[in-house]
């Protein structure tokens, strides 16, 4: 006797669920931190009355320039930055077979709930610095709150860094914000310490997290609306021509059949859009809701194209930090001097950040052919309009790169 793929649909639902209830059950939640501030004069001693000054959130989707906005958070010293913590909840909580899918795109309406009820709660516990909630959702489970697998430890300079990691010897260079991958950082440091990681974080003035694993603006209400937290949110947006090409590139397993369009000129029948029709509604529908300028987003919202920050990015990164309140730190400042003028081989690793940025954001035009180009067009009209992103109506067009396609838009914070 066969079942019918609903009885399946609701077991597969009921499993992550009562998976999911084990696990908040089962966690132990460490004791409140204070955030020393060393501006204000916060001590240990009073740490029941500490708040932390801010949390940060950048919203992103795949491929759209999330890791260069990270790192220009990364670079403050008064910032605890984690890279993609959501990856495991992802992880843990969606089977394999629907790995492939977009981080963003869970395969129904109760799975997306579920996953985003453990995401929100996963990042309210970090933002108050308690790492130790990472360690039901790491595979394989932590020892003695030690893990070699926190996904892309390497992009964080706090976890790999005094006193998380040993000091370098004298007269040793080293990297931290992991221009090409990290692994440096794992190899040097060993094993991290998630509760020396969580005394760092609560020593931290700020704390700021990139995720491509919430869909929209609006699912991040609960966390914006929460006393508890000052969260700012910073969205970036991209051109989903830009963003197609880049995944083309990076994923090619799963865009084998873009590839083939790409390289033969013939359109395969078995192209599926999916993916991309989801990154433009939930653009669209975050910037809907954000230029509604609903009260709960009042002082906690900016949105951010990719192709402005690539630009400009000293300008934009001062726009960015005017907005968090916060004063950029002379390491910024030299970060985008050294990371926004580089065509070198370090550009080529997928989540790097040694670039040509201005470059790397039109790189798409000469890789795209026009009738993909065209495709992306029909299937995004409403957004590309939305974002001012300009459309191309012939092949001169595309790859006339003296024609800005990124037309000036005011995208100011919502203050």
């Amino acid at each position: 006797m066969q079942c019918s793929w609903k009885v399946v649909l609701l077991l597969v639902l009921a499993s992550l669920a009562i998976q999911y209830t084990a696990i908040r059950t089962l966690s132990s939640k460490p004791a409140t931190m204070c955030r020393v501030a060393k501006h204000t004069g916060c001590a240990p001693t009073v740490a029941a009355s500490c708040q932390p000054s801010s949390h940060i959130l950048i919203l992103a989707t795949t491929r759209s320039g999330s890791s260069f906005i990270g790192q220009l958070l990364n670079q403050h010293p008064d910032i605890f930055y984690l890279f993609e913590p959501l990856y495991h909840v992802q992880t843990t909580l969606i089977n394999s077979s629907l790995r492939s899918r977009p981080p963003s795109a869970p395969s129904s309406p109760a799975a997306r709930r579920l996953l985003l009820g453990a995401y929100r709660d996963l990042l309210r516990s970090l933002f108050h610095c308690h790492l130790s909630e990472l360690e039901t959702f790491i595979k394989p489970t932590p020892q003695q709150h030690r893990t070699q697998r926190l996904f892309r430890r390497g992009a964080s300079k706090a976890l790999c860094s005094p006193p998380v990691c040993p000091p370098l010897p004298p007269g040793v260079g080293g990297i931290a914000g992991g221009t090409t991958g990290g692994e440096w950082c794992v190899r040097r440091c060993g094993a991290l310490n998630l509760t020396l990681a969580s005394r760092v974080c609560s020593r931290r003035l700020h704390i700021a997290i990139k995720t491509v694993r919430i869909p929209e603006l609006a699912d991040l209400r609960p966390l914006l609306e929460d006393p508890r937290l000052n969260l700012k949110v910073v969205q970036l947006v991209r051109d989903p021509r830009g963003i197609l090409s880049s995944r083309m590139d990076t994923f090619p397993d799963s865009f084998r059949s873009w590839n083939m369009w790409r390289n033969s000129g013939r359109r395969p029948r078995n192209l599926d859009p999916s993916h991309l029709t989801a990154t433009c509604q939930d653009f669209l529908n975050s910037v809907s809701t954000g230029l509604a300028r609903p009260s709960w987003l009042k002082g906690r919202y900016m949105l951010l194209r990719y192709e402005d920050l690539a630009r400009e990015p000293e300008h934009k990164a001062r726009e960015m930090y005017r907005f968090l309140g916060l004063d950029m730190d002379p390491s910024v400042l030299r970060w985008i001097l050294n990371n926004t003028r580089s065509s070198g081989t370090s550009a080529k690793h997928k989540f790097g950040t040694v670039r040509d940025s201005a470059a790397t954001a039109q790189s798409w035009r000469l890789k795209l052919s026009f009738h993909m180009v065209q495709l992306v067009q029909n299937l995004c009209n409403i957004t590309l309009s939305q974002l001012g992103y300009r459309m191309v109506n012939s092949p001169q067009e595309l790859t006339n790169l003296s024609l800005n396609l990124a037309q000036h838009t005011n995208l100011l914070p919502f203050l």
